[in-house]
């Protein structure tokens, strides 16, 4: 028997916002790394609400509209932001400071999950593939940077990062203003 009743999904987008959150947050700490001015509360904060908590609640939206990858892609970044800001804040209160070889470990492994992200992109559009290429990319950089305490590897990554940031800052403008206007306006 055929239910004739179903249910519309008129939930919005989840996707800019999660992007939006990763975007903005990944700009401001790669400055960072390129060496333009310390990790301050700003990066912090950002890190907290915007990269941590407002991917969080994208990764739970894109859960319930039954999509995986945005699912576990922004629940996981969003922690990713949690515990490096975590990482940064631990010491105050008197847990051991990580040296470069354990936060090369923490940002290889990342770069691993994101290799694993890069792989499901390449069934999807542009834009995702630059997005999660850019981001292994700055993910190894920033290890390798960490494990050999080289400043110019560091200053290459953040430059990465920026870029990588604002690329999904791109993606989330694209996926918004097409939808508002009904049409392609901004490539994906």
């Amino acid at each position: 028997m055929n239910n004739i009743y179903s249910i519309k999904d008129s939930t919005a987008n989840p996707g800019p916002l999660g992007l939006f959150g990763f975007a903005m947050t990944t700009v401001l700490l790669n400055i960072h790394n390129a060496g333009f001015f310390p990790v301050n509360s700003m990066i912090m904060g950002m890190g907290i609400f915007f990269g941590g908590g407002a991917q969080f609640v994208a990764g739970i939206m894109e859960w319930k509209k039954g999509n995986n990858f945005g699912s576990i892609a922004f629940l996981a970044y969003g922690a990713f932001w949690l515990t490096l800001v975590f990482t940064w804040l631990a010491p105050m209160f008197g847990v051991e400071k990580p040296d470069g070889n354990a936060m090369g470990c923490y940002l290889g492994i990342w770069g691993l999950f994101s290799l694993v992200n890069f792989f499901q992109t390449l069934k999807g559009n542009l834009i995702g593939k630059l997005l999660f290429g850019s981001l292994t990319l700055l993910f190894f950089l920033l290890a390798a940077a960490n494990f050999t305490a080289n400043e110019n590897v560091l200053h290459f990554a953040g430059w990465t990062g920026i870029l990588c940031g604002f690329i999904a800052f791109y993606e989330a403008s694209a996926i918004m203003i097409n939808q508002k206007y009904e049409k392609t306006i901004l490539p994906l």
